[in-house]
Protein backbone atom coordinates (compact mmCIF):
# COMPACT_ATOMS: atom_id res chain seq x y z
CA UNK A 1 0.00 0.00 0.00
CA UNK A 2 1.53 3.80 -0.83
CA UNK A 3 2.31 5.98 1.96
CA UNK A 4 0.96 9.12 1.99
CA UNK A 5 3.02 12.25 1.08
CA UNK A 6 4.36 15.01 3.26
CA UNK A 7 5.55 17.83 2.01
CA UNK A 8 7.99 20.14 4.00
CA UNK A 9 8.14 23.47 2.95
CA UNK A 10 11.30 25.96 4.35
CA UNK A 11 9.93 29.07 2.86
CA UNK A 12 12.21 32.20 1.53
CA UNK A 13 10.07 34.25 0.05
CA UNK A 14 8.89 37.57 1.22
CA UNK A 15 4.96 38.14 0.43
CA UNK A 16 5.41 41.88 -1.08
CA UNK A 17 7.65 40.78 -3.73
CA UNK A 18 6.29 41.90 -7.10
CA UNK A 19 8.74 39.14 -9.07
CA UNK A 20 10.15 35.84 -7.97
CA UNK A 21 13.34 35.92 -6.23
CA UNK A 22 15.89 32.88 -5.73
CA UNK A 23 19.07 33.08 -3.78
CA UNK A 24 22.40 31.58 -4.96
CA UNK A 25 23.24 30.69 -1.57
CA UNK A 26 25.52 27.37 -1.39
CA UNK A 27 24.19 25.75 1.46
CA UNK A 28 20.37 24.49 2.20
CA UNK A 29 19.10 25.94 5.58
CA UNK A 30 18.59 23.13 8.43
CA UNK A 31 15.47 22.81 9.78
CA UNK A 32 13.30 21.17 6.28
CA UNK A 33 16.27 18.08 6.54
CA UNK A 34 16.67 18.31 9.99
CA UNK A 35 12.84 17.59 10.65
CA UNK A 36 12.71 14.76 7.19
CA UNK A 37 15.14 12.90 9.46
CA UNK A 38 13.50 12.94 12.38
CA UNK A 39 9.90 11.79 10.31
CA UNK A 40 8.96 8.99 10.98
CA UNK A 41 9.17 5.95 7.76
CA UNK A 42 4.79 5.96 7.89
CA UNK A 43 5.29 8.44 5.19
CA UNK A 44 6.91 9.56 2.35
CA UNK A 45 8.76 13.00 2.74
CA UNK A 46 9.67 15.65 0.46
CA UNK A 47 11.83 18.79 0.88
CA UNK A 48 11.43 21.86 -0.80
CA UNK A 49 13.42 25.16 -0.46
CA UNK A 50 11.60 28.19 -1.55
CA UNK A 51 14.88 29.67 -2.42
CA UNK A 52 15.62 27.54 -4.81
CA UNK A 53 12.45 26.66 -6.45
CA UNK A 54 8.91 27.62 -6.21
CA UNK A 55 6.03 26.13 -4.09
CA UNK A 56 4.26 23.55 -6.26
CA UNK A 57 0.47 24.01 -5.33
CA UNK A 58 -0.45 21.28 -7.48
CA UNK A 59 1.53 18.78 -5.45
CA UNK A 60 0.79 15.22 -5.21
CA UNK A 61 1.85 15.57 -1.00
CA UNK A 62 -1.19 14.81 1.00
CA UNK A 63 0.44 16.98 3.71
CA UNK A 64 2.00 19.77 4.19
CA UNK A 65 4.32 21.24 6.72
CA UNK A 66 5.47 24.96 6.47
CA UNK A 67 8.86 26.10 8.50
CA UNK A 68 9.62 30.03 8.41
CA UNK A 69 10.80 33.30 10.22
CA UNK A 70 8.82 36.01 11.57
CA UNK A 71 9.32 38.69 8.31
CA UNK A 72 8.08 35.53 6.42
CA UNK A 73 4.79 35.07 8.18
CA UNK A 74 2.50 36.85 6.02
CA UNK A 75 3.83 34.85 3.44
CA UNK A 76 2.87 31.20 5.55
CA UNK A 77 -0.22 32.35 6.44
CA UNK A 78 -0.81 32.97 2.56
CA UNK A 79 0.86 29.30 1.28
CA UNK A 80 -1.09 27.75 4.05
CA UNK A 81 -4.26 29.29 3.35
CA UNK A 82 -4.39 27.98 -0.01
CA UNK A 83 -3.13 24.52 0.62
CA UNK A 84 -6.09 24.09 3.10
CA UNK A 85 -8.50 25.29 0.68
CA UNK A 86 -7.06 22.06 -1.55
CA UNK A 87 -8.52 20.59 1.36
CA UNK A 88 -4.68 19.52 2.66
CA UNK A 89 -3.64 19.60 6.48
CA UNK A 90 -1.14 22.24 7.00
CA UNK A 91 1.49 22.02 10.26
CA UNK A 92 3.33 25.76 10.96
CA UNK A 93 6.54 25.67 13.12
CA UNK A 94 9.62 27.73 13.03
CA UNK A 95 10.95 30.44 15.82
CA UNK A 96 8.09 32.64 14.98
CA UNK A 97 5.73 30.25 15.61
CA UNK A 98 7.24 29.58 19.21
CA UNK A 99 8.05 32.87 20.14
CA UNK A 100 4.13 34.03 19.20
CA UNK A 101 2.36 30.98 19.39
CA UNK A 102 -1.20 32.41 19.64
CA UNK A 103 -0.79 35.06 16.70
CA UNK A 104 0.06 31.89 14.75
CA UNK A 105 -2.17 29.61 15.61
CA UNK A 106 -5.67 30.26 13.87
CA UNK A 107 -3.66 30.32 10.14
CA UNK A 108 -2.28 26.18 10.55
CA UNK A 109 -4.29 23.20 11.58
CA UNK A 110 -2.04 22.55 14.07
CA UNK A 111 1.52 24.58 14.95
CA UNK A 112 4.80 23.04 16.62
CA UNK A 113 5.83 25.21 19.57
CA UNK A 114 9.42 24.96 20.53
CA UNK A 115 12.23 21.97 20.02
CA UNK A 116 10.81 19.47 17.53
CA UNK A 117 12.92 16.04 18.48
CA UNK A 118 11.08 14.75 20.83
CA UNK A 119 7.07 16.00 19.53
CA UNK A 120 7.30 16.07 15.46
CA UNK A 121 7.40 12.30 15.37
CA UNK A 122 3.81 11.76 17.40
CA UNK A 123 2.67 14.81 15.33
CA UNK A 124 3.43 12.85 11.87
CA UNK A 125 1.62 9.55 13.63
CA UNK A 126 -1.36 11.83 14.78
CA UNK A 127 -1.67 13.23 11.17
CA UNK A 128 -1.61 10.19 9.57
CA UNK A 129 -4.47 8.89 11.92
CA UNK A 130 -6.64 11.82 11.10
CA UNK A 131 -6.03 12.42 15.16
CA UNK A 132 -4.07 15.78 14.88
CA UNK A 133 -4.29 18.49 17.38
CA UNK A 134 -4.22 21.82 17.37
CA UNK A 135 -1.05 22.24 19.32
CA UNK A 136 1.68 20.56 20.27
CA UNK A 137 3.93 21.90 22.93
CA UNK A 138 7.90 20.50 23.29
CA UNK A 139 9.07 21.08 26.55
CA UNK A 140 11.65 24.13 27.60
CA UNK A 141 15.02 22.46 27.00
CA UNK A 142 14.68 19.26 25.68
CA UNK A 143 18.05 16.61 25.35
CA UNK A 144 20.10 17.02 22.42
CA UNK A 145 21.54 13.43 22.39
CA UNK A 146 20.57 11.18 19.71
CA UNK A 147 18.65 13.32 17.42
CA UNK A 148 18.15 11.31 13.88
CA UNK A 149 21.00 13.06 11.45
CA UNK A 150 19.00 15.50 8.35
CA UNK A 151 18.36 13.77 5.38
CA UNK A 152 20.95 15.11 3.18
CA UNK A 153 19.27 13.19 -0.13
CA UNK A 154 16.28 15.30 -0.12
CA UNK A 155 18.67 18.64 -0.75
CA UNK A 156 17.98 20.16 -4.25
CA UNK A 157 20.97 19.73 -6.93
CA UNK A 158 21.05 23.29 -7.29
CA UNK A 159 23.46 23.67 -3.60
CA UNK A 160 26.75 23.59 -3.99
CA UNK A 161 26.78 22.07 -0.17
CA UNK A 162 24.18 19.76 1.11
CA UNK A 163 26.01 18.56 4.39
CA UNK A 164 24.84 21.03 6.87
CA UNK A 165 23.87 20.10 10.56
CA UNK A 166 24.36 22.12 14.14
CA UNK A 167 26.54 21.25 17.02
CA UNK A 168 25.02 23.57 19.58
CA UNK A 169 21.84 25.87 19.91
CA UNK A 170 21.43 29.09 21.43
CA UNK A 171 24.30 31.65 22.46
CA UNK A 172 25.70 33.45 25.55
CA UNK A 173 25.82 37.04 24.29
CA UNK A 174 22.83 39.24 25.60
CA UNK A 175 23.24 41.36 22.45
CA UNK A 176 19.04 43.06 22.49
CA UNK A 177 18.40 42.70 18.53
CA UNK A 178 19.05 39.15 18.34
CA UNK A 179 16.03 36.59 18.55
CA UNK A 180 18.05 34.33 20.65
CA UNK A 181 17.05 36.95 23.53
CA UNK A 182 13.62 36.73 23.30
CA UNK A 183 13.17 33.76 25.83
CA UNK A 184 16.23 33.49 26.89
CA UNK A 185 17.71 29.67 26.69
CA UNK A 186 20.90 28.03 28.15
CA UNK A 187 23.67 27.48 25.65
CA UNK A 188 23.61 23.66 24.66
CA UNK A 189 25.80 21.15 23.21
CA UNK A 190 24.88 18.15 21.13
CA UNK A 191 27.13 15.07 21.77
CA UNK A 192 30.33 15.49 19.60
CA UNK A 193 29.51 11.71 18.60
CA UNK A 194 26.41 12.80 17.32
CA UNK A 195 27.40 15.60 14.85
CA UNK A 196 30.26 13.45 14.03
CA UNK A 197 27.96 11.10 12.81
CA UNK A 198 26.00 13.56 11.25
CA UNK A 199 29.01 14.58 8.64
CA UNK A 200 29.41 10.68 7.85
CA UNK A 201 26.20 10.28 7.19
CA UNK A 202 26.23 11.02 3.12
CA UNK A 203 26.50 7.25 2.06
CA UNK A 204 23.33 8.83 -0.53
CA UNK A 205 25.27 11.48 -2.05
CA UNK A 206 27.68 11.22 -4.93
CA UNK A 207 31.34 11.82 -3.59
CA UNK A 208 31.50 15.09 -5.13
CA UNK A 209 29.10 16.43 -2.61
CA UNK A 210 30.15 14.34 0.17
CA UNK A 211 33.27 16.58 0.58
CA UNK A 212 32.41 20.23 2.29
CA UNK A 213 29.91 21.02 5.08
CA UNK A 214 28.45 23.72 6.81
CA UNK A 215 28.16 23.38 10.88
CA UNK A 216 25.30 26.10 11.19
CA UNK A 217 25.38 26.88 14.92
CA UNK A 218 24.50 30.77 16.04
CA UNK A 219 27.92 30.25 17.40
CA UNK A 220 30.05 27.40 17.38
CA UNK A 221 32.23 28.81 20.01
CA UNK A 222 29.96 29.57 22.81
CA UNK A 223 31.91 26.72 24.45
CA UNK A 224 35.70 26.82 23.28
CA UNK A 225 36.20 23.53 25.05
CA UNK A 226 33.44 21.48 23.53
CA UNK A 227 34.47 23.49 20.18
CA UNK A 228 37.94 22.24 20.42
CA UNK A 229 37.03 19.04 21.65
CA UNK A 230 34.69 18.72 17.87
CA UNK A 231 36.94 19.98 15.52
CA UNK A 232 39.77 17.68 16.53
CA UNK A 233 36.92 14.75 15.32
CA UNK A 234 36.30 16.73 12.09
CA UNK A 235 39.76 17.18 11.01
CA UNK A 236 39.86 13.37 11.23
CA UNK A 237 37.02 13.25 8.31
CA UNK A 238 37.53 13.35 4.70
CA UNK A 239 36.47 17.04 4.21
CA UNK A 240 37.87 19.14 1.39
CA UNK A 241 36.77 22.28 3.11
CA UNK A 242 33.75 23.08 6.09
CA UNK A 243 32.67 26.38 7.16
CA UNK A 244 30.48 27.56 10.32
CA UNK A 245 29.65 30.72 12.78
CA UNK A 246 30.71 31.80 16.01
CA UNK A 247 31.32 35.02 17.69
CA UNK A 248 34.93 37.84 17.38
CA UNK A 249 36.00 37.21 20.78
CA UNK A 250 36.47 33.15 20.26
CA UNK A 251 39.51 34.49 17.85
CA UNK A 252 41.86 35.50 20.85
CA UNK A 253 42.16 31.78 21.56
CA UNK A 254 44.88 30.45 18.84
CA UNK A 255 44.44 26.95 19.90
CA UNK A 256 40.78 27.60 18.63
CA UNK A 257 42.07 29.13 15.72
CA UNK A 258 44.93 26.48 14.90
CA UNK A 259 41.71 23.61 14.90
CA UNK A 260 39.76 25.50 12.52
CA UNK A 261 42.82 25.37 10.39
CA UNK A 262 43.47 21.59 10.87
CA UNK A 263 39.51 20.91 10.20
CA UNK A 264 39.90 22.10 6.99
CA UNK A 265 37.50 25.17 7.90
CA UNK A 266 37.59 27.55 4.73
CA UNK A 267 35.06 30.23 5.60
CA UNK A 268 33.66 31.30 9.27
CA UNK A 269 30.73 33.55 9.82
CA UNK A 270 31.35 36.57 12.29
CA UNK A 271 28.93 38.70 13.82
CA UNK A 272 31.33 41.95 13.55
CA UNK A 273 27.92 44.06 12.90
CA UNK A 274 29.68 47.85 13.62
CA UNK A 275 32.93 49.48 13.42
CA UNK A 276 31.89 51.77 15.92
CA UNK A 277 32.38 50.68 19.68
CA UNK A 278 29.59 53.11 20.54
CA UNK A 279 27.05 51.01 18.09
CA UNK A 280 28.42 47.88 19.25
CA UNK A 281 27.79 48.73 23.26
CA UNK A 282 24.51 50.14 22.38
CA UNK A 283 22.91 46.74 21.60
CA UNK A 284 25.02 44.96 24.41
CA UNK A 285 27.35 43.84 21.91
CA UNK A 286 30.53 43.71 24.32
CA UNK A 287 32.47 41.19 22.90
CA UNK A 288 33.35 42.53 20.15
CA UNK A 289 36.51 44.78 19.82
CA UNK A 290 36.67 46.78 16.83
CA UNK A 291 40.82 47.14 17.32
CA UNK A 292 40.67 43.65 17.04
CA UNK A 293 39.34 43.14 14.40
CA UNK A 294 42.23 43.48 12.09
CA UNK A 295 44.56 41.41 13.70
CA UNK A 296 42.06 38.89 14.41
CA UNK A 297 40.71 38.90 10.52
CA UNK A 298 44.74 37.90 9.54
CA UNK A 299 44.54 35.38 11.57
CA UNK A 300 42.08 33.52 9.59
CA UNK A 301 43.55 34.47 6.41
CA UNK A 302 46.69 33.42 7.29
CA UNK A 303 45.36 30.01 7.49
CA UNK A 304 43.56 30.01 4.85
CA UNK A 305 40.09 30.95 6.39
CA UNK A 306 37.58 33.39 4.72
CA UNK A 307 36.10 36.03 7.05
CA UNK A 308 32.06 36.46 6.22
CA UNK A 309 30.74 39.09 8.80
CA UNK A 310 27.72 40.61 9.57
CA UNK A 311 27.63 44.83 8.67
CA UNK A 312 24.44 46.09 10.85
CA UNK A 313 23.06 50.28 10.01
CA UNK A 314 20.66 52.12 11.55
CA UNK A 315 22.31 51.20 15.00
CA UNK A 316 21.26 53.86 17.69
CA UNK A 317 24.56 55.37 17.86
CA UNK A 318 25.63 55.14 13.86
CA UNK A 319 26.24 58.79 12.43
CA UNK A 320 26.88 60.54 9.59
CA UNK A 321 30.36 60.58 10.11
CA UNK A 322 30.96 56.92 11.02
CA UNK A 323 29.42 56.03 7.60
CA UNK A 324 31.52 57.92 5.63
CA UNK A 325 34.64 56.41 6.62
CA UNK A 326 32.73 53.28 6.90
CA UNK A 327 34.15 52.13 3.21
CA UNK A 328 38.00 52.99 4.04
CA UNK A 329 37.99 51.43 8.24
CA UNK A 330 36.31 48.25 6.26
CA UNK A 331 39.21 47.85 3.97
CA UNK A 332 41.63 48.56 6.86
CA UNK A 333 40.25 45.55 8.92
CA UNK A 334 40.13 43.65 6.20
CA UNK A 335 37.56 41.37 6.18
CA UNK A 336 36.76 39.56 2.92
CA UNK A 337 33.00 39.45 2.31
CA UNK A 338 30.29 41.70 4.29
CA UNK A 339 26.91 40.57 4.52
CA UNK A 340 25.14 44.19 5.13
CA UNK A 341 21.80 44.57 6.23
CA UNK A 342 19.61 47.72 8.04
CA UNK A 343 18.90 46.45 11.64
CA UNK A 344 15.45 44.83 12.83
CA UNK A 345 13.92 45.57 15.99
CA UNK A 346 12.79 42.21 15.58
CA UNK A 347 9.23 41.13 17.91
CA UNK A 348 9.50 40.49 21.08
CA UNK A 349 13.32 40.93 21.18
CA UNK A 350 14.84 43.80 24.02
CA UNK A 351 15.99 46.35 21.30
CA UNK A 352 12.17 46.17 20.23
CA UNK A 353 10.93 46.43 23.49
CA UNK A 354 13.24 49.85 23.94
CA UNK A 355 11.71 51.07 20.17
CA UNK A 356 8.28 50.65 21.61
CA UNK A 357 8.76 52.69 24.74
CA UNK A 358 10.43 55.55 22.47
CA UNK A 359 7.43 55.29 20.70
CA UNK A 360 10.09 55.02 17.04
CA UNK A 361 8.28 51.74 15.30
CA UNK A 362 6.82 53.79 12.18
CA UNK A 363 6.24 50.26 10.08
CA UNK A 364 4.09 47.74 11.94
CA UNK A 365 4.56 45.59 8.50
CA UNK A 366 6.35 42.45 9.39
CA UNK A 367 7.35 41.47 5.65
CA UNK A 368 9.67 44.81 5.75
CA UNK A 369 11.44 43.06 8.49
CA UNK A 370 14.74 41.27 6.46
CA UNK A 371 16.77 43.88 6.58
CA UNK A 372 16.43 45.87 3.80
CA UNK A 373 14.06 48.28 5.10
CA UNK A 374 14.04 50.66 8.01
CA UNK A 375 11.05 50.36 10.12
CA UNK A 376 12.32 52.33 12.46
CA UNK A 377 12.76 56.63 13.76
CA UNK A 378 16.40 56.53 14.22
CA UNK A 379 17.45 59.05 16.92
CA UNK A 380 19.95 61.06 14.58
CA UNK A 381 19.44 60.15 10.79
CA UNK A 382 17.13 60.48 8.09
CA UNK A 383 15.57 57.15 6.31
CA UNK A 384 17.69 59.02 3.22
CA UNK A 385 20.76 59.16 5.21
CA UNK A 386 20.79 55.46 6.16
CA UNK A 387 19.28 54.17 3.07
CA UNK A 388 22.00 56.18 0.74
CA UNK A 389 24.91 55.27 3.47
CA UNK A 390 23.72 51.64 2.89
CA UNK A 391 23.74 51.87 -0.79
CA UNK A 392 27.39 53.81 -1.09
CA UNK A 393 29.17 50.88 0.88
CA UNK A 394 27.40 48.32 -0.63
CA UNK A 395 28.55 50.33 -4.15
CA UNK A 396 32.12 50.67 -3.15
CA UNK A 397 32.45 47.26 -1.50
CA UNK A 398 31.46 45.33 -3.97
CA UNK A 399 32.75 46.73 -7.10
CA UNK A 400 34.59 44.61 -9.28
CA UNK A 401 38.06 46.24 -8.89
CA UNK A 402 36.95 45.88 -5.12
CA UNK A 403 36.35 42.60 -5.85
CA UNK A 404 39.52 41.49 -6.85
CA UNK A 405 41.45 43.48 -5.11
CA UNK A 406 40.42 41.54 -1.98
CA UNK A 407 41.03 38.14 -3.12
CA UNK A 408 44.42 38.61 -4.49
CA UNK A 409 44.97 40.15 -1.04
CA UNK A 410 43.64 37.04 0.54
CA UNK A 411 45.64 34.83 -1.70
CA UNK A 412 49.15 36.96 -0.39
CA UNK A 413 48.41 36.51 2.74
CA UNK A 414 48.16 32.65 2.93
CA UNK A 415 50.48 30.48 4.46
CA UNK A 416 51.64 26.63 3.40
CA UNK A 417 51.58 24.00 5.86
CA UNK A 418 50.71 21.43 3.44
CA UNK A 419 51.98 19.74 0.65
CA UNK A 420 51.80 21.61 -2.78
CA UNK A 421 48.61 19.50 -3.93
CA UNK A 422 46.88 19.98 -1.41
CA UNK A 423 47.67 23.76 -0.50
CA UNK A 424 46.96 24.55 -4.88
CA UNK A 425 43.42 22.77 -3.95
CA UNK A 426 42.97 25.26 -0.66
CA UNK A 427 43.52 28.21 -3.16
CA UNK A 428 41.57 27.10 -5.29
CA UNK A 429 38.01 26.19 -2.62
CA UNK A 430 38.86 29.59 -1.09
CA UNK A 431 38.66 30.98 -4.19
CA UNK A 432 35.65 29.41 -5.26
CA UNK A 433 33.95 30.21 -2.05
CA UNK A 434 34.82 33.56 -2.14
CA UNK A 435 33.66 34.90 -5.03
CA UNK A 436 30.19 32.27 -5.06
CA UNK A 437 29.67 34.42 -1.14
CA UNK A 438 31.05 37.89 -3.39
CA UNK A 439 28.80 37.12 -6.56
CA UNK A 440 25.67 36.72 -4.23
CA UNK A 441 26.21 39.73 -1.96
CA UNK A 442 26.58 41.98 -5.55
CA UNK A 443 23.75 40.41 -7.27
CA UNK A 444 21.68 40.91 -4.19
CA UNK A 445 22.57 44.56 -3.73
CA UNK A 446 22.08 45.36 -7.31
CA UNK A 447 18.69 43.76 -7.89
CA UNK A 448 16.84 43.29 -4.83
CA UNK A 449 17.52 46.22 -2.55
CA UNK A 450 18.73 49.07 -4.94
CA UNK A 451 15.70 49.28 -6.77
CA UNK A 452 13.23 49.05 -3.36
CA UNK A 453 15.71 52.16 -2.34
CA UNK A 454 14.92 53.54 -5.48
CA UNK A 455 11.10 53.02 -5.67
CA UNK A 456 11.13 54.70 -1.55
CA UNK A 457 12.98 57.67 -2.56
CA UNK A 458 10.85 58.25 -5.75
CA UNK A 459 7.48 57.36 -3.57
CA UNK A 460 8.11 59.97 -0.87
CA UNK A 461 8.97 57.82 1.64
CA UNK A 462 12.70 59.19 2.67
CA UNK A 463 10.70 62.99 2.89
CA UNK A 464 8.21 61.74 5.14
CA UNK A 465 10.51 59.93 7.49
CA UNK A 466 13.18 62.62 7.73
CA UNK A 467 10.11 65.04 8.74
CA UNK A 468 9.07 63.02 11.59
CA UNK A 469 12.88 62.39 12.67
CA UNK A 470 13.04 67.00 12.28
CA UNK A 471 9.86 66.80 14.11
CA UNK A 472 11.06 64.31 17.03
Amino acid sequence: MKKPKLLLLVLFQNLKDADPYYARTPAPPLPGILLAGMTPPIVEVEVLHEMVRPIDYETDADFIAISFMDYLSPHAYDVAERFRKLGKPVIGGGKFATTHPDEVQPHFDSILVGEAQNVWPQMVRDLVAGTLKPRYTAEPMPSLEDIPPPRYDLVEKTFTVPVVTEASRGCPHPCTYCQLNINRLPYRMRPVADVIRDLRATQTLPWYRRKMAMILDNNLGGNLQNAKALLKEVAKLDFWGIGTQFSIECLRDNEFVDLLAKAQCRMAFLGMESLSDKSLAGVKKRQNKVREYKESFDKLHRRGILTFTGLMFALDEDTNEYYESLPERLDEVGTCVILPSISIPIYGTPWYQQVIREDRLVDPDISHYEGDHLVFRHNHLSDDEIYAAYKRVNRIFYSWSNIIRRWWRFMKKQTRQEPPILFLRRLFLTSFIYFKLSIFQRHHAQHRVFPALSSRSNSGEGERSETMTRAA
